[in-house]
């Protein structure tokens, strides 16, 4: 059997991540309709990612971004209905968004059996994610994930095609035999399409609206596979092993 090279991303991938920010934004949603009752639930939120997702543009997908967009939320509709900002609320509101950086994260069922079987069928498994160092490595070091990993840890706060190029490269993988595996089209499934590797999607049961999306323009002769569960990743590899002439 030729080994792979099987490049992971992390969040929504291995771990839980969707669901901790979902539990943040409805509770600042909550604070936010008794400060401002005449705007609806969905009003809140949609300015929210709207805000949100224009900073990633600035700021990649650094720990800092996401409770400054709350904060810019509360400030525009602060401005919005002529209500005096107080500093209080801000920090309430900045608590609320760091709140998803301190809590324990979980793994996806199954993560641990199916990164046991990879590793035992002599795949080599690399990490690529998107983010801060620390907030990062905080997950790694909880899940015990440096086991699998070891060194092979790439994190990125723009997580694009070149990064995942940078990866590419410094690895030294042949393309043929080496598989993008994630649940973003943008940050995952797009950059592996653009460098002609092996792509595996695996939708997560909660899906943040940016990572959605997936560029028009790469190569039609490259396939996504889409898999319904990290559990079916070693069945479907052991399956499609492909080598140099593939």
């Amino acid at each position: 059997m030729t080994p792979q090279v099987l490049i992971f991303d992390l969040d929504d991938t291995l771990v839980h991540c969707n669901k901790y920010f979902k539990d943040a934004i409805d509770q600042f949603t909550i604070e936010l309709l008794a400060w401002f009752p005449c705007a609806s639930p969905e009003e809140l939120k949609k300015k929210q990612l709207e805000i949100d997702i224009k900073s990633i543009e600035e700021h990649g997908l650094n720990s800092a971004r996401f409770p400054e967009s709350l904060v810019d939320t509360y400030s525009y509709f602060s401005k919005k209905y002529d209500r005096p900002v107080q500093e209080s609320e801000i920090q309430r509101i900045r608590t609320i968004g760091q709140s998803v950086f301190q809590v324990e994260v979980q793994p996806l069922p199954h993560m641990y059996e199916v990164l046991n079987e990879l590793k035992e069928d002599g795949h080599e498994l690399y990490l690529f994610t998107g983010g801060d160092e620390d907030n990062q490595h905080r997950k790694v070091h909880q899940l015990e994930l440096y086991t699998y990993f070891e060194d092979r840890i790439f994190i990125y706060n723009h997580k694009n095609t070149n990064a995942l190029e940078e990866v590419v490269d410094t690895i030294k993988c042949d393309r043929n035999v080496t598989w993008m595996i994630g649940n973003s089209l943008r940050t995952d499934i797009t950059p592996g399409l653009k460098l002609g590797l092996n792509t595996i999607h695996i939708p997560a049961e909660l899906e943040w609206k940016y990572n959605n999306k997936i560029e028009t323009n790469v190569l039609p002769n490259h396939k996504i596979q889409t898999l319904n569960s990290l559990r079916e990743v070693p069945p479907f590899i052991r399956e499609n092993i492909y080598d140099t002439c593939h």
